[in-house]
């Protein structure tokens, strides 16, 4: 009879290894591993031939429909799931404790229950504690179905007899444990297990599953990576605690883009939809003050306007300090690397301060252009003109690069009520003179969204709209 050898798996990473040690050799995280059961090992012999059925194979060309979607109610959600749910499709939603994930699904349940048989399971509180929310946000009418359950295997049963339900919302999936897995709730091999039993359920019996997910302190989704690629849909529920905006961000769907973004206000009676979310980021902003700019950015296929603030500020450290909210920092030393060399600017001895109006988080090279006006705009005094949004990428010899969606970001800039624009110059077309074509291109862009264009080819370009003659400049002066 074989001998079982033990097993240990890093519960942060998934990493197997046949001996337990402090330290995971693949993510190096401390006092992660833990032992686990053995698998059964598969039967020798396996081979073609034997007990095996022979596969179909069918063309690639073919002809089907499009999913029916299944209209939440909820626009931005909607507009995040690609146009609604598809019946059969597991989505996974993440995001920090206290974020509201808890409220949007049943939020999302109680809407759906108008038309549609939901089931809300929970494993994190009781039955009663989640009518409380729901009296709260005085949903208490709604006709959910809900229970308080952990065991996957009793779900699962439920789930197979029956009329199946259209959606089920189980909260959260770390909470859940199989029988079948000798570990503790919230470990890899149990959160690979019980996703697996229940998505397997799910499309057998073609109703739509929501899983809620937790994140670890690096503010991804906890547990084995595999769980992201057994979904079809893994959404974010990002947000600051301190301001009222939440984004619900798609990272990965099968039924529609990513990158799409939907935008909530946090209520006293739960999640609010934003439905102009520019105006609303744009609503607390002064104009002619200094450190200010509007960028108009593009998040999934939205067209969003969102204020980016910068402070300069004389710093008495030998080593200044750079502080930025909501754009990566890289990128912030990047652009003040370029301005100091190709822009004649010196920012050495100043603490820098960097942040996203409204606690959006902007990831497209885009904003750069957006980013150093602001922080010319800072160091000079002069405030960027209060009618202007600013857009484009800056490349490290000084270059404005031109960047997608042009005209899109234009439009909701003239719908918003601005006068003009900073933007790069039109990228040249293959077989025109580069004078000319660009000339044509910017009457055409000016004509068609009614703004006042400023082409920016170089960062030069940014600096010469400000007082820079004032500001103290760096050794090289600038060169193109």
């Amino acid at each position: 009879m074989a001998k079982n050898t033990k097993t240990f798996v890093c519960q942060n990473c998934g990493n197997a290894t046949s001996k337990w040690s402090g330290r995971c050799d693949a993510c190096g995280e401390w006092n992660t591993i833990a032992e686990e059961a053995p698998r059964e090992n598969l039967p020798k012999g396996v081979s073609g031939g034997k007990g095996g059925r022979k596969i179909e194979f069918v063309a690639l060309k073919g002809q089907m429909a499009p999913p029916p979607r299944r209209k939440t109610g909820i626009g931005e959600l909607d507009r995040v799931c690609g146009g609604g749910l598809v019946a059969g499709s597991a989505i996974l939603v993440g995001g920090d404790p206290g974020i509201g994930k808890s409220t949007l699904m049943l939020q999302v349940t109680a809407k759906l229950a108008e038309n549609a048989v939901c089931v809300y399971i929970t494993g994190e509180e009781a039955v009663d504690q989640v009518r409380l929310r729901a009296l709260r946000l005085g949903m208490q009418q709604a006709p959910v179905q809900l229970a308080a359950a952990t065991n996957v295997r009793d779900i699962v049963a439920s789930m197979e007899t029956g009329t199946p339900p259209d959606v089920v919302v189980i909260d959260s999936i770390q909470t859940m444990f199989s029988d079948a897995v000798d570990s503790a709730p919230g470990t890899v091999t149990q959160v690979r297990t019980c996703a697996h039993e229940l998505i397997r359920v799910a499309k057998k019996r073609g109703f739509t599953l929501f899983l809620v997910g937790h994140v670890t302190k690096e503010g991804t989704l906890a547990g084995p990576r595999v769980l992201e690629h057994m979904v079809d849909t893994v959404l974010y529920f990002e947000g600051d605690r301190g301001h009222q905006f939440r984004i619900l961000r798609a990272v990965k769907n099968r039924f529609g883009p990513t990158d799409e973004i939907g935008v909530f206000e946090m209520t006293d009676m739960g999640l609010n939809e934003v439905l102009n979310p520019s105006a609303l980021f744009l609503a607390e902003r002064r104009g002619n003050v200094s450190g200010s700019c509007v960028f108009a950015g593009i998040e999934g296929t939205r067209p969003v306007l969102v204020e980016i603030q910068a402070l300069v500020a004389a710093s008495g450290l030998g080593t200044p300090r750079r502080a930025v909210v909501g754009w990566d920092t890289a990128r912030l030393n990047m652009v003040l690397a370029v301005l100091e060399a190709r822009g004649g600017l010196a920012f050495g001895g100043y603490d820098i301060y960097l942040n996203v109006a409204g606690g959006l988080r902007i990831q497209e090279p885009a904003a750069d252009l957006a980013v150093a006006a602001a922080l010319v705009s800072a160091f000079t005094g002069d405030p960027v003109p209060a009618d202007a949004v600013v857009f484009g990428e800056i490349g490290l010899s000084g270059e404005v690069r031109a960047v997608a969606q042009r005209d899109l970001r234009l439009k909701e800039a003239a719908k918003l009520g601005f006068n003009q624009a900073w933007v790069p110059r039109p990228a040249r077309k293959s077989g025109a003179k580069a004078g000319g074509a660009q000339a044509g291109d910017a009457k055409t862009d000016e004509a068609k969204s009614g703004l006042s264009l400023k082409d920016m080819g170089h960062v030069q370009d940014v600096v010469s709209q400000f007082s820079a003659a004032d500001a103290p400049q760096s050794k090289n002066g600038g060169t193109r």
